[in-house]
């Protein structure tokens, strides 16, 4: 049995618990326990840090910056420097055993406090990576909570040189974001005529024959990849979900309609292979008839209840969104992330549960934080296939490095080798060799 952290602190407060928990038992796998009798921690003779203001004696300690003991919303200062090379703040007197505060810290990017702030929401109404404080001082690419856990754990093997630490594995988790089942089949006679005379008058010819071929059944929808989605989820045994759109048709949302036989017997087939949730469509945002609308289609599909979901466009208002969704019974959330940036928004690699600024409690609905997308790679940093496996590969070793939780968002059209991504038929298999599990 993996040996127990004593932590002394004057008061646990719902942050204190929720912030230690998530750094020492869900990041560094060590069980811990809390007190505030002296008695009790000064008469531990193991493994035992404590938090605070001043420490009681010459222990393991660190000076607490004070955000833990808050409640509601302030306006904080930060200054973000270096700790050794990596960047912190938060910074703590000669007293304590690290210079930085790194659970007040953790927990400001964790429950996504600055999201609470004023600024300049996006295009989609939502917080822009531009005003983060990662994206401002260069740490967005990086775990940044993780790799302070890990430096936390050096320092306490340095004071407790007999203990023994039994690390999380690292893993990765594949992700299909389907809001464009099919690119030619099930869009219905009128948006196929019109589509189809755009790309006449366009001279896309090889797509008006490619139209026609599939209409007839002559060849295969271009964006029907999911057979060899599951098969190479079987041969590299990977764990793998699908977000299935079934919107109403919208300016944003325009999959094949929900009603569709094919599509539903797709969903089916694919539940048997692999987890499946719900693409919550754009204007689920604010509308809440829609999103229960949509959550419902999704279970009579599956004849099981929605426990998934990610919301289309990345569009995720805090905490109204999450408030939604756990009325709803939504277990698990895969929004976490910026939809034009790679790397993390919560600055973590490991699956953590929403902490409610508003109400100061830790709710049920578990946080899945994606780390890069495929629409990324290809569109906004324009990358090559070659260029986008290397940025993969450096983000995935950084994950790998603290034994954290990998998770990306592809989507089926990745794997078409078609018009955008002629070129790309293979990217997927190969980023699947590069982050396998190791």
């Amino acid at each position: 049995m993996t040996e127990e952290l004593l932590i002394y602190t004057q008061k646990t407060t719902p942050r204190v618990s929720y912030i230690f928990k998530h750094i020492f038992v869900r990041i560094l796998n060590i069980p811990i326990k809390f007190t505030s009798k002296i008695e009790e921690f000064v008469a531990h003779d193991s493994l035992k840090m404590s938090y605070g203001k001043s420490p009681l004696g010459s222990e393991f300690f660190i000076q607490s910056h004070g955000l833990l003991f808050e409640q509601g919303i302030n306006d904080i200062e930060i200054n973000v420097s270096q700790w050794d090379s990596t960047p912190c703040f938060f910074s703590t007197g000669k007293k304590s055993t690290i210079p930085f505060d790194i659970f007040a810290a953790s927990f400001y990017l964790l429950s996504r406090y600055e999201e609470y702030l004023p600024c300049v929401l996006d295009e989609n109404d939502c917080f822009p990576a531009e005003e983060s404080i990662a994206f401002k001082h260069n740490f967005l690419d990086k775990p940044i909570i993780d790799v302070w856990a890990y430096k936390l754990l050096k320092a306490l093997k340095e004071e407790y040189p007999e203990y023994e630490h039994n690390a999380n594995k690292y893993q990765y988790i594949s992700t299909f974001s389907v809001n464009q089942t099919f690119l030619y089949k099930g869009k219905g006679v009128i948006r196929t005529i019109v589509s189809g005379i755009y790309d006449l008058f366009t001279f896309k010819l090889y797509s008006v024959w490619a139209r026609i071929a599939t209409l007839l059944s002559i060849k295969e929808d271009p964006y029907n990849t999911f057979d060899k989605i599951i098969y190479l989820q079987k041969k590299y045994n990977v764990k793998t979900i699908f977000f299935f759109l079934l919107s109403n048709y919208t300016t944003y949302d325009n999959n094949v309609a929900y009603t569709k036989r094919k599509y539903h017997l797709l969903i089916k087939s694919i539940a048997d292979h692999a987890r499946v949730g719900l693409l919550s469509s754009y204007f689920t945002m604010e509308d809440e008839d829609s999103l229960i609308k949509e959550t419902s289609r999704l279970e009579k599909i599956i004849n099981t209840p929605t426990k998934l979901s990610r919301q289309h466009y990345g569009r995720n208002k805090l905490p109204d969104t999450y408030h939604k969704l756990i009325d709803l019974d939504i277990q698990e959330d895969y929004t976490m992330g910026y939809p034009k940036h790679m790397g993390f928004k919560a600055s973590t690699c490991t699956p953590f549960y929403f902490y409610d600024l508003d109400f100061e409690i830790q709710t049920p609905l578990k946080v899945f934080p994606y780390a890069f997308n495929d629409t990324v790679l290809r569109f906004e940093m324009q990358l090559s296939p070659k260029q986008a496996l290397m940025r993969i590969n450096h983000i995935a070793n950084l994950v790998k490095q603290v034994n954290g939780t990998l998770i990306s968002i592809f989507h089926n059209d990745c794997l078409s080798n078609f018009d955008e991504w002629k070129y790309w038929e293979d990217f997927y298999e190969d980023v699947l060799k590069c982050v396998k599990d190791s």
